[in-house]
């Protein structure tokens, strides 16, 4: 079988921790989209992992774990992320990294960071690791992959091309004094060296894991395919131009994951039982109040990978119907119910006034998105512990009808329901 898992919302909806429950059942995991800008949490046996770019997965025995060909691998950022799991007693020898995958070169992350800085105001709020400009690459048909890097001929040739290409355009764009003040980040010598060493240590990983993925499949085992960020930061579908540089839905995983459609068995999307952005961009139901800080407090909303404060608001269904039909979702991982806990009342997004007009269909531009104030129904809260409950009878009625009511809204079931940060911490519904 190969189950699809996506975030259904902006991002951040605990997917490392619901992948982390499935992998537990599959052979084979692939990370397919995204690069260290992602961040899973997961917590296991009182320890807890702050993945980027290593799928959850790796935290099983014998389960092989992919970073597919359509990733972008910072490879110096990667070999610190598995020293920081084998600190924790995993062992990463189940690793594989696709020959097609992207490098994250130096000159990535000097470019997203002035880039950055040149918009002022007007900035998007990227990670600054370096992605877009990776993708930039890609597309433009000049990227290193892993197969090069691996091949020092070629990767010394191509380097140093690169160096001087970027030059030019930095010195362009931003200025000779804005390069100067990198320069010793782009030496062609210091580069070499570095990128030379994480070959070395990586080359042992390297794969086709579209073959490893297939081949799994043909054999009757499990496939995982994990996403990174969440359908709203999409390139094509998410809020253009606050999104990510890749295809974080389903449909992304065929293409960058080297999987055809007719071969994914179910597609599972991720949500919290709230919702939350990182950066910038609109976001309807956010709120800027006391339950908003509540909200941030209660569910440790501060990002992974940068540490930023999130953006926290109450559960927007326009967004997730949009999930639901965006990604094809079989069903819905809802996660973090026990935040809400303590709320006397939770108002639930159930549409948008738009001037007057009431629309449930999420808008396809951020312009009519942000003439869009939410439509609530409040429901009630509850203040019981739920954070041992192992079945859907073990909740209070409250929280159970709040369940029910979004199942209903979005017409798509709820599958799993999380309750707390441990993996133990989840139950089917």
């Amino acid at each position: 079988m190969i189950t699809a898992l996506a975030g259904a919302q902006w991002g951040d909806e605990g997917k490392g921790k619901i992948i982390d429950i499935m992998a537990a059942k599959a052979d084979v995991v692939v990370r397919a989209t995204g690069g260290n800008n992602a961040g899973h949490t997961v917590v296991s046996d009182g320890k807890t992992y702050k993945l980027h770019l290593v799928p959850s997965g790796i935290l099983y025995d014998g389960t092989v774990c992919c970073i597919g060909p359509g990733c972008v691998v910072d490879p110096l950022s990667l070999l610190k992320e598995m020293a920081e799991v084998e600190a924790n007693g995993t062992s990463v020898d189940g690793l594989r990294i696709d020959w097609r995958a992207h490098i994250v070169m130096p000159y990535h992350l000097v470019i997203d960071e002035l880039s950055e800085l040149a918009k002022g105001a007007g900035d998007i709020g990227t990670t600054r690791k370096g992605i877009g400009p990776c993708y930039m690459d890609k597309a433009e048909r000049v990227g290193i992959r892993f197969y090069d890097l691996t091949h020092p001929e070629v990767f010394a040739e191509k380097l140093r091309a690169m160096l001087e290409n970027k030059k030019k355009y930095i010195v362009g764009m931003f200025g000779k004094e804005a390069y100067d003040a990198r320069a010793d980040k782009l030496d062609y010598d210091k580069v070499l060296a570095a990128y030379s060493d994480a070959a070395a240590k990586l080359v042992r990983y390297g794969a086709d894991t579209t073959v490893i993925a297939y081949n799994a499949h043909k054999e009757g085992k499990n496939v995982l395919f994990e996403g990174a960020q969440g359908t709203l930061l999409d390139l094509d579908m998410g809020t253009y131009p606050y999104v990510t540089s890749s295809h974080p839905v389903t449909g992304g995983f065929c293409v960058s994951g080297g999987i055809g459609p007719t071969l994914i068995d179910e597609c599972i999307g991720i949500a919290k039982c709230y919702t939350t952005r990182v950066g910038k961009g609109p976001f309807p139901t956010e709120l800027f109040d006391e339950t908003g800080d509540y909200i941030r407090e209660a569910g440790a909303e501060y990002g992974v990978t940068t540490g930023r404060p999130r953006r926290c608001g109450w559960l927007d269904l326009v967004i997730l119907r949009y999930a639901v039909r965006i990604n094809g979702l079989t069903g819905i991982a809802l996660n973090k119910l026990d935040t809400l806990t303590g709320l006397k009342e939770i108002k639930v997004c159930t549409g948008y006034d738009m001037g007057g007009e009431i629309v449930t269909d999420f808008p396809a531009d951020i312009r009519e998105l942000e003439k869009c104030t939410p439509v609530y129904e409040t429901l009630p809260g509850w203040t019981e512990d739920i954070t041992k409950a192992t079945k859907l009878d073990d909740l209070p009625a409250a929280a159970a009808n709040y369940i029910k009511f979004i199942e209903k809204e979005i017409g798509c079931k709820v599958i799993l329901v999380g309750v707390g940060p441990d993996r133990t911490q989840s139950f089917p519904a």
